[in-house]
């Protein structure tokens, strides 16, 4: 039996691409879930005091020197993204609308962002920062796009949908965008005009709780849990039913 949905019954080989997408976007998220926790267990940072979501940012996970497992944390972030966009390139073929397929094209360019941010670790310090700042821009974009998707001709069946996908993408983005205006506002976490990722890495004594890490991290998380419902769309089940 076929997936029936606005495009129509899917076919042998889009059944194909839909089986090779929901591998590889399982097994890149649980390459980048690998790579963070193990990195995290294994921090320390000069004072040897231990990894936290309220006060370490992502780059200090994945720093040379800083962090003991640093290229278990970039090895998993840099595989797992490119995992990732073989999914989004598979998933892509089977779009069943217009917006669907901007908003994985934008994905693809995310998540190469995201494997530089891994290929390049802060002690490269520019360019992991210029791989930050558009995997957030392209990010926010992807999902935009894949709101616009869910939100136009609600009445249809669509390939690329769960219960709850609207929640779960409205509250990426909003955490997404939040992030970014937080980056390029003077509200105490930008220093001389620039990117506030200099301040996350350098201020010491370490505040028990940083609202900049603590957003990057709630936007990282709601991106990746945003991805795994679209990845959930394209499991075994769905193709047959």
């Amino acid at each position: 039996m076929s997936v029936l949905n606005d495009k129509g019954p899917m076919t042998s080989k889009e059944q194909k691409l839909s089986k090779l997408a929901f591998r590889f976007g399982l097994l890149g998220l649980v390459g980048h879930l690998i790579g963070l926790v193990a990195a995290s267990l294994g921090f320390s940072d000069y004072s040897g005091q231990g990894f936290s979501f309220y006060n370490f940012s992502l780059s200090e996970l994945g720093q040379y020197g800083h962090s003991e497992l640093a290229v278990v944390f970039n090895g998993g972030l840099f595989f797992g993204s490119l995992s990732l966009v073989l999914f989004a390139l598979f998933a892509l073929q089977n779009s069943d609308g217009p917006w669907v397929l901007t908003s994985f094209s934008v994905l693809v360019a995310s998540l190469l962002a995201l494997a530089c941010v891994g290929l390049f670790p802060v002690n490269v310090y520019h360019l992991h920062i210029l791989g930050i700042e558009y995997f957030f821009y392209f990010a926010a974009m992807s999902v935009a796009a894949y709101l616009v998707y869910l939100l136009s001709r609600r009445d249809r069946p669509k390939r690329f949908a769960l219960r709850g996908s609207l929640l779960i993408s409205g509250l990426t983005l909003g955490l997404l965008l939040a992030f970014i205006l937080m980056a390029h506002t003077d509200d105490g976490v930008v220093a001389s005009g620039t990117w506030f990722y200099h301040d996350l890495v350098m201020v010491e004594p370490r505040p028990e709780f940083r609202c900049p890490v603590i957003m990057e991290w709630a936007a990282l998380f709601s991106f990746m849990g945003w991805l795994l419902s679209l990845v959930w769309t394209q499991r075994e089940t769905r193709r047959h039913d």
